[in-house]
């Protein structure tokens, strides 16, 4: 049985920074392509960043050179630390793990920021 756990979320005020961690079990994690997404109330689900199973890493604009993905295979965790949030970035947050045609999904987890 396949499951993604995140965990990390919570309230923060604006310029506060966050570290979101998902733990995965029940598949070989190292060969997966693994995603954060999130999805904000009225909009869209968004692609927010990926980490590939050779650890290439890629973000959306609207977070470059604030979050950072990264990946730890020995504990089959990856991580997404948000630095100097901005009350935009109030959403839920979904880890993805993605390879062919399969794609697992965590519960999510909510980030609100707000003063």
């Amino acid at each position: 049985q396949v499951q993604l756990v995140e965990s990390g979320g919570g309230l923060v005020q604006p310029g506060g920074s966050l570290s979101l961690s998902c733990a995965a079990s029940g598949i070989i994690f190292s060969r997966y392509h693994m995603g954060w997404y999130r999805h904000a109330p009225g909009k869209q689900r968004e692609l927010v960043a990926t980490i590939s199973s050779g650890s290439t890493t890629n973000y959306i604009d609207s977070v470059k050179g604030r979050f950072t993905i990264s990946r730890d295979n020995a504990k089959n965790t990856v991580y997404l630390q948000m630095n100097s949030l901005k009350p935009e970035d109030t959403a839920v947050y979904y880890c993805n793990a993605h390879k062919l045609s399969w794609d697992f999904w965590g519960q999510g987890t909510q980030v609100t920021v707000s003063s």
